[in-house]
This record gives C-alpha cells, sequence and structure tokens, in this order.
C-alpha cells in the first residue's frame, strides 16, 4: 500500500512539474484582446493628422517597421537598415537594406519603395534608390537624422494593389473599422521571427476604466492606466506596470513676455505653485515634480530646473507688479483631472496675489497642457516638446550635454512654458499575459507576448 502511495506522488509530481515548465515556455497561438482610448481614422505613419501619442505609436509598430530603432537607453540599432555611413558634414548617408524582407502582401522589400516612403513623410528630404540600398541627402547638416528614422512617422509603407496600406511589421491588418475597431494577424515571414499571438483585437476610442472593466470581466488580456489611477487600481488587485515619466504637463503661455513686469508676474506664478501638494492629493503621488521640460533620467541635469514653491519670493515679486491684470487659465474641458489641477494652481496663485481664473473654453492667457516626448533621444525629445508647445525649436551643432542644456535652459528662459510635472505611462495586466516587454518610453513589444493559461 505505502509503495503505491509513493508512486503516485511521484508520478503526480513528474505530471506537476511538466505542467509548471509547460506554463513558463512561450507558447505559440491565442488572441490578444485588448482596447486604447484613441480612435485614429488612419493607420497611416506619415500623416499629419496623426498624433504622435504612445497609445499611436504602439499601434504603428505592431504593424510597420522603421530603418533603424532606439532600444531602451536611447541607442541605435538595425531595423530594415544593417548598417548606415554618414559622409563628412552630415548632410548626406547611405543606408544598407536588409536582405530577404518582404511586404505584408509577399512582395519584396525594395530600395525604391523605401526611398517613396522616406519621401513621402518629408518633403524636404532627398532621398534616392540604389542595389539594395537608399541614400539620404540634406541641404543643411543634420546630427540628429538618424535618429528620427527611428520614429514611427518614418515607418517604411506602401500601398498594396487594392490600395490598402501595408508594412513589413510583426502583425498584418485583417480588419479595420476607422475610429471603431483594429484586427491583426500574425505575419507568419516576418523578419524578426513569427509573433507567439496568432491575433490581436483592438477596440478603438475605449476610455480607460472602461478598459478596466472588460479586464475585471475577462474580456480583455490588458488595459490603459491613467497614471493617477495606477494606485487604486493595483489595491483592486490588478498587476500594474509604469514607464519611466514620459509626459510634461506645464502652463503654456498663449503670447510671449511683453514688459519686465510681465516676466515678474510669470516667474512670481512659477513660484507659487505647490507641485508636492498636487502630486501627493491630485495625482496619486504618480508623478514627479519638474522645472524642466526633459525628465531627469533622460537628460541627467533635470534636478538644477527649480521646482519648489516658494511662496514669499512669489509674493516679493508680484508686489513688484502694481497693475497686474487677471489671467484666465484654460484647460482640457474633457479631462476631470485637468479641471482639479487648474483649480488648485488658481488657489496657488492666489495665496501668491496674483489673479487668475480658469476658463474651459474661449481666449486665455495661458493653458495647462500635456506634452509627450517624442523620442528616446533628448535632443529629438526636445525638440519635438518645443514644436507642440509652439516655441522655437532649438539648433544643435554638437551632441554635448551642455549644448542639451543650453538650449533647454533657453526655451525656460523665454517664460512661455511652465513645466510642471512628469508622468508615467500604466498599464493593468492579467495573469495570463506572460513575457510583457516595455520600454521606459512606454512602448510595448506585444510581438513577444504570449498568453497562458487564464486562472
Amino acid at each position: 500500500m505505502k509503495r503505491s502511495v509513493w508512486q503516485w506522488l511521484a508520478v503526480s509530481s513528474v505530471l506537476l512539474s511538466a505542467f509548471a515548465g509547460a506554463e513558463t515556455r512561450p507558447q505559440y497561438g491565442a488572441t490578444l484582446k485588448t482596447a486604447t482610448s484613441i480612435a485614429p481614422m488612419s493607420l497611416d505613419p506619415a500623416t499629419k493628422l496623426q498624433s504622435d501619442s504612445i497609445a499611436q505609436r504602439n499601434l504603428i509598430r505592431l504593424m510597420f517597421d522603421t530603418l533603424v530603432v532606439l532600444d531602451d537607453r536611447g541607442n541605435l540599432r538595425p531595423g530594415l537598415a544593417t548598417s548606415w555611413q554618414a559622409a563628412p558634414g552630415n548632410q548626406r548617408w547611405q543606408f544598407v537594406l536588409r536582405r530577404g524582407v518582404k511586404f505584408h502582401d509577399g512582395s519584396p522589400l525594395t530600395a525604391e519603395a523605401v526611398a517613396a516612403a522616406l519621401r513621402a513623410a518629408n518633403a524636404d528630404w532627398t532621398v534616392s534608390a540604389a542595389a539594395g540600398s537608399v541614400a539620404l541627402e540634406r541641404n543643411v547638416p543634420d546630427l540628429d537624422l538618424i535618429a528620427s528614422l527611428a520614429r514611427p512617422r518614418n515607418a517604411i509603407t506602401k500601398r498594396s494593389e487594392g490600395e490598402t496600406l501595408i508594412g513589413t511589421g510583426p502583425f498584418h491588418i485583417t480588419d479595420w473599422q476607422p475610429g471603431k475597431k483594429l484586427v491583426l494577424a500574425a505575419n507568419e515571414d516576418y523578419w524578426g521571427g513569427r509573433p507567439f499571438l496568432d491575433a490581436i483585437e483592438i477596440e478603438l476610442g475605449k476610455p480607460s476604466r472602461d478598459q478596466l472593466l472588460s479586464l475585471d470581466l475577462g474580456k480583455a488580456d490588458f488595459a490603459e492606466v491613467a497614471a493617477e489611477q495606477s494606485r487604486r487600481v493595483v489595491a483592486d488587485g490588478h498587476r500594474i506596470l509604469t514607464s519611466a515619466p514620459i509626459q510634461v504637463m506645464a502652463l503654456l503661455f498663449t503670447r510671449d513676455r511683453q514688459s519686465p513686469e510681465d516676466s515678474k508676474l510669470r516667474q512670481a506664478l512659477a513660484l507659487s505653485i505647490d507641485r508636492s501638494s498636487i502630486r501627493s492629493v491630485v495625482l496619486q503621488g504618480a508623478a514627479e515634480p519638474s522645472g524642466g521640460i526633459l525628465p531627469s533620467w533622460m537628460s541627467g541635469y533635470g534636478f538644477v530646473f527649480p521646482s519648489s514653491q516658494d511662496l514669499d519670493r512669489a509674493r516679493e515679486l508680484r508686489n513688484e507688479v502694481p497693475r497686474a491684470p487677471l489671467l484666465l487659465l484654460g484647460y482640457d474641458a474633457g479631462d476631470p483631472l485637468a479641471r482639479v489641477i487648474a483649480e488648485r494652481i488658481v488657489l496657488n496663485a492666489r495665496d501668491a496675489g496674483i489673479r487668475l481664473q480658469t476658463a474651459s473654453s474661449g481666449a486665455t492667457d495661458l493653458r495647462l497642457v500635456q506634452l509627450t516626448l517624442t523620442s528616446l533621444d533628448a535632443r529629438i525629445a526636445l525638440t519635438g516638446a518645443a514644436m507642440a508647445a509652439g516655441l522655437t525649436a532649438p539648433k544643435f551643432s554638437g551632441s554635448s550635454v551642455q549644448e542639451l542644456y543650453q538650449a533647454e535652459n533657453a526655451l525656460l528662459q523665454a517664460q512661455k512654458i511652465v513645466p510642471l510635472f512628469q508622468l508615467p505611462v500604466a498599464y493593468a495586466l492579467s495573469l495570463a499575459v506572460k513575457d510583457w516587454r516595455q520600454d521606459r518610453d512606454g512602448t510595448v513589444h506585444l510581438e513577444n507576448v504570449w498568453l497562458g493559461n487564464k486562472p
């Protein structure tokens, strides 16, 4: 009897070990179901109507590849180009294309197709095709051209005979309902290796709270989470993964400063804001108070820009402006979080004697905005943030940290932008999602994901 029991236990142990081992090994198959808050009407990466949100970038990279990619540290890595070389002067580059790559319709990736895609996205670039390579030429030196090729807007696309947009990415489109739904299937011939998932189904235009409800009901495998909701979502028992701070919340003045008094009033406003309190109470600790545009993890010097409240100094500066006007602070009326933060800023300003009032519509003197950094490359990120804010884009002649600091400091000294917080992006995952890989900028790599047994 005892011998039979021990034999049964031994066999059971082997079976359990085998099952556990199978669960930890990647499995092919299954359909991942998810949603996103954005509702794009086009999937063309090059269209100027395309947003540069993190959610949009994640959609684009599922279907389309770029010549180069930036790794999680902002270093250049080969993509559709295996190597590249710059001519002296940083005005001409030659890119050798990866061999054997095919578009989703089975046609080969050619230098002519790559050149046509880059010309469509960049009208001011001179792009020519040669045997197995493409050449890019600019009329001015451009130190950041190669890194800019990693941006989704420079993904390589072409039109099939049916005018369908196709790429070379890990998944191809099987159902596209603009603004409503996107269904993707695994690219069996993907040059980087077939994805583990068979398909991905994505609902478009679905708010985060609805995504979380779908996750709770087992109808979704992961959901986008607003950064300030992360703590509550964790308390509800969800598995949460967050990026590094990659979004900048800031005040943006709608006009240039007009006088020394105007400059003092703006400085007083910046010093009056209690970022720490807003972070703790409104943002639930999910953001980092910041006086700079770039996060410290990207620039290395973010700490030098002050972000602490100094009410005494703010009052001194306000008292030096005898006829300070009433300022109107605008915000996105559809964003409850923006409304609460705007109201807190108004209260802080009043403590310093500054007349500030919120306005959800109409002309305003300044606005509460949120900017997404467009690249893991610090120079491109700063340039993109400046352009999105309507500021003069910085020009770089070198790649030193000192030059980057000087460029950012010049933007801040112009007093059109007052950075407030650096925010991450967050995702809630079901326990079935395995091998989730996420870069510091919130980019997710669903080509690596597989689904295990759901509990």
